[in-house]
C-alpha cells in the first residue's frame, strides 16, 4: 500500500492543490515498479517516493506545469546514457509516469467573526467550502461553531497582511465596524501583485460603503479598481437577521463565481 494515502487525505482536508504521480509503465532496469506513487505539493514538497534523484526532480518540475493547466497527462522518462533525452541517469531502462492534478477547492475568507461572520461561515461549510475566519478578537471563538475542525481561524493582529491569497479565492468583510473593513480592503488592494480573486465583498449601508470607497479613493486606489468590490453586499432579498444575510451572501458569491443570471428560475 502507498504511503502517501495520509498526506493526500490531509491536503482533501487543506482545501490545498496537489499533484499525485504514479509510475504507470516500466521498461528494463528502474529505481521504482509500476504502481509507485508520490504527492507533489503546489510547493514543491514531496510525500512518498518514485524513484529520487535528478528522475524525480523532473517529476516535481513536470507536476508544476500540470497544475498550472489542470490537465492529466503523461510523461515517459529515459534512463539510460545513449537516449538524447536523457538527463544522466545510467538505471537502464524507461519510466512512464502518470501526472494527476487536483486542483484547489475554492475558498471563502471570512474577515470578521461578529454574527454575520458566524452564519456565512456555517452556511458555506454546509455548502462545502472551505473557510477560513479572521478577527483578533479572541473572545469571539470561544464558541463550540468555531471548535469546528473543518474552519481555519486566524486570530493574530494584521493576519491578513500576511496572508497568503490563492488564485480563486473569494473574500468578504464583515468586521465590526467601517474602519476595520476599509482596512481589510485597503490591505488587499496594496498587494503588489494584486491577488486574483474571484470575488470581493463589502457589508455596509450605502452610507458606510460610499465613506470607506471615497476614503480609499482620496488614498490614491484608483476608481477601476474599488468599483470591482461588491458592496453593498449580497443580492436584494429582503435580509434582515445575520442568517438572511448570509443567504444573501452567499447567492451572491454562487452568482457570481458560477456565471449564473441570478433571476427567477420560473422565468428562464
Amino acid at each position: 500500500m502507498s504511503d502517501i494515502y495520509p498526506a493526500l487525505l490531509q491536503e482533501l482536508r487543506n482545501g490545498t492543490p496537489f499533484v499525485v504521480a504514479t509510475v504507470i509503465g516500466t521498461k528494463g532496469s528502474t529505481p521504482r515498479e509500476k504502481g509507485a506513487k508520490m504527492l507533489v505539493r503546489s510547493d514543491g514538497s514531496i510525500s512518498g517516493t518514485i524513484g529520487g534523484g535528478k528522475f524525480e526532480s523532473l517529476v516535481v518540475e513536470a507536476a508544476a506545469q500540470t497544475l498550472a493547466t489542470g490537465e492529466l497527462e503523461t510523461r515517459t522518462f529515459p534512463l539510460h546514457e545513449h537516449d538524447n533525452e536523457s538527463f544522466g541517469a545510467i538505471c537502464g531502462g524507461e519510466v512512464t509516469v502518470l501526472l494527476e492534478p487536483h486542483a484547489m477547492k475554492q475558498r471563502l475568507l471570512i474577515s470578521g467573526a461578529g454574527h454575520c461572520g458566524q452564519a456565512l461561515a456555517e452556511l458555506a461549510l454546509n455548502c462545502g467550502w472551505p473557510v477560513t475566519v479572521f478577527d483578533d478578537r479572541e473572545e469571539l471563538f470561544d464558541t463550540s461553531f468555531y471548535r469546528d475542525e473543518r474552519l481555519h481561524l486566524c486570530t493574530e493582529a494584521n493576519a491578513l497582511d500576511r496572508f497568503a491569497f490563492q488564485r480563486g479565492d473569494c473574500m468578504v468583510l464583515v468586521s465590526k465596524g467601517h474602519p476595520e473593513d476599509r482596512a481589510a480592503l485597503r490591505s488587499i488592494l496594496n498587494r503588489n501583485p494584486a491577488p486574483r480573486l474571484a470575488y470581493l465583498g463589502m457589508i455596509g449601508s450605502e452610507r458606510k460603503v460610499s465613506m470607506v470607497l471615497s476614503s480609499l479613493e482620496e488614498e490614491g486606489f484608483s476608481k477601476s479598481e474599488l468599483e470591482k468590490v461588491y458592496a453593498p453586499i449580497g443580492l436584494d432579498i429582503g435580509s434582515e437577521s445575520p442568517a438572511e444575510i448570509a443567504v444573501s451572501i452567499m447567492a451572491e458569491i454562487l452568482q457570481v463565481t458560477r456565471g449564473a443570471r441570478g433571476g427567477h428560475m420560473r422565468l428562464k
